[in-house]
């Protein structure tokens, strides 16, 4: 029998093999994600059984501990219904009486990740905030815990910038949930007599981490990244670009107070990249002063006068973080780990792994 030639290249299996592997994965994820969905379901309506027991027919404490020796006698092989678990159960219910919460939020994360929620955040603005992020980054239970640790919530968006005045809207919000105040670099250990090279040389030497504080989206296109301009050479501390704002984001490095005369740099550089780098698919550049510290008033005054988006924030390195956070940031190598696990603890729910 003559050998059949092939019809197809090589190039075009592996695309067509990549789109059916990307394929699978994304089914697998909508699966756990239906029968993670289910089980909190479960847990909110027994919890708020259990809740309404106890309020409305008086039972005492002692019934929770009943329920889970009689619930483990019934479905040996079911583990989620000890003790600590119903009353996570009950607290979740109490702290969400709606189950519509359930199918448009709490449902979309795996379990633990609620109690964390319930445990660490005792508002519920910042708890559906939390959620949110969670299921916009896909984090794991550690990191969403490093996050609350580290106060992500009062940090993020907590720049002082002229975004509203000079950006157009939706742009201007995208653009002030961009920035934090201040950025934790406990990644870096710097002598007090450092400079602003000894910043930036850790912070590329550190780039990971770095990407990692400065969240996601950001894709580092280099350091004293050179600009010319009528004939002379300018070159900028950190140039990135935003994939969701579609834009350059330009970082200016000082190691003490922000002082007026920073602004003017600054919006030298955004005008120079928005003439020389920017094309008509790009937002307007986006500037960030990034100092030691800041006197809040002394920046508003010194923005008021550019048309320039800048943002100015402070930065804290190792050494100078609270010791309860210092202790809650992962290293790049366990964020990575947890990442990758995120889609397997949605996989465990499904099998009901014990939570005590």
């Amino acid at each position: 029998m003559p050998k059949q030639s092939s019809l197809f290249s090589d190039d075009n299996y592996a695309d067509f093999l990549n789109g059916l592997k990307s394929r699978i994965r994304t089914a697998q994820v909508k699966a756990a994600l239906a029968v993670n969905q289910e089980l909190i379901l479960l847990y909110w309506q027994i919890g708020r059984d259990i809740l309404a027991r106890q309020e409305g027919e008086k039972w005492g404490s002692g019934v929770v501990e009943r329920l889970a020796q009689d619930l483990k006698r019934e479905f040996p092989d079911i583990k989620g219904f000890s003790r600590t678990n119903l009353l996570y159960m009950r607290a979740f219910a109490k702290a969400y009486p709606t189950e519509q919460f359930v199918h448009q939020l709490g449902g979309q994360i795996p379990w633990k990740h609620n109690c964390i929620l319930i445990d660490k955040v005792k508002d519920p603005e910042q708890r559906v905030w939390y959620i949110q992020k969670t299921i916009e980054n896909g984090w794991s239970r550690d990191i969403l815990a490093m996050q609350i640790e580290s106060d992500l919530f009062a940090r993020l968006g907590g720049a002082v910038t002229n975004f509203e005045r000079v950006l157009p809207a939706p742009q201007s919000d995208l653009a002030q949930q961009l920035v934090k105040d201040p950025y934790h670099f406990d990644f870096l250990t710097l002598a007090e007599e450092a400079q602003e090279r000894d910043l930036e040389r850790g912070l590329v030497d550190h780039i990971r981490d770095f990407l990692l504080e400065l969240g996601m989206g950001f894709s580092f296109l280099g350091s004293q990244y050179p600009l010319v301009v009528s004939g002379k050479e300018f070159r900028l501390d950190l140039l990135f670009y935003h994939v969701k704002l579609h834009c350059y984001v330009v970082v200016d490095l000082k190691m003490h107070e922000f002082e007026p005369q920073h602004s003017g740099q600054m919006s030298f550089y955004v005008a120079a990249v928005d003439n020389l780098m920017r094309n008509e698919l790009d937002a307007p550049t986006i500037g960030i002063i990034l100092c030691r510290s800041k006197d809040k008033t002394i920046v508003e005054y010194a923005l008021q006068g550019t048309q320039q988006p800048i943002g100015v924030s402070t930065f804290q390195t190792q050494g100078e973080l609270p010791p309860d956070i210092q202790s809650s940031l992962p290293t790049v190598e366990q964020f990575e780990l947890e990442l990758n696990t995120a889609i397997e603890e949605i996989e465990d729910e499904e099998k009901q792994s014990p939570d005590d």
